[in-house]
């Protein structure tokens, strides 16, 4: 398996593929798949393989039939190596950690579209037990949950477009801040176990 981060190239193959197989359960583009991807490297606990493979496509019902095998381990080799590359980002690079959004044309301006990674990000935290996160990091959280949470749809159409930009910022500070809470939290605890 190559590291580093994937190229435009893999990227997109990656949102054929998720689209090719995907369902009203699955992760719906690479977008939300990166937002995933982060939580569960993000989370209180490691988040095995083949629970997170398996919530990707909407549940073991869902889980693709693939056209060949070579397609599958394509599929898993990518989506691994971009796991890792996040990985390495959060935990040797935060300053070069971002989130990665889509963009849509429209009328000529470019706009930032968060909502997929932000509803990835919130089915990675479905796969672990975050009921532990300290009160003063639920703001935190709420900061990518207002992006990532249908019931925050009518708060968001309220948002002057300022304020709406502003919270589409902090939305990368806002994992990095889960992911080092949890990090430490971890290395507290097999200091304790050892």
């Amino acid at each position: 398996m190559n590291q580093g981060p994937l190229n435009e190239e893999e990227l997109e193959w990656l949102d054929e593929i998720l689209t090719k197989y995907g369902n009203d359960d699955s992760v719906l583009d690479v977008s939300e798949l990166d937002g995933m991807l982060t939580a569960i490297l993000s989370a209180p606990v490691v988040i095995p393989l083949s629970e997170w493979q398996t919530a990707l496509w909407g549940g073991k019902e869902q889980l693709p039939n693939w056209q060949s095998e070579p397609e599958q381990k394509r599929f898993n080799d990518l989506a691994l190596q971009h796991m890792n590359d996040i990985a390495e980002r959060l935990n040797h690079a935060p300053d070069q950690f971002e989130p990665l959004f889509g963009y849509r044309e429209v009328d000529g301006h470019d706009y930032t579209i968060v909502e997929e990674w932000s509803f990835g990000y919130m089915r990675g935290i479905a796969l672990g037990d975050w009921s532990a996160l300290p009160e003063r990091l639920q703001t935190v959280l709420e900061m990518i949950a207002l992006h990532g949470d249908e019931a925050n749809i009518t708060k968001l159409e309220q948002m002057t477009e300022q304020e709406y930009e502003v919270s589409q910022e902090a939305i990368g500070p806002a994992a990095l801040q889960l992911h080092s809470y949890w990090q430490e939290q971890r290395k507290a605890e097999s200091k304790t176990i050892h």
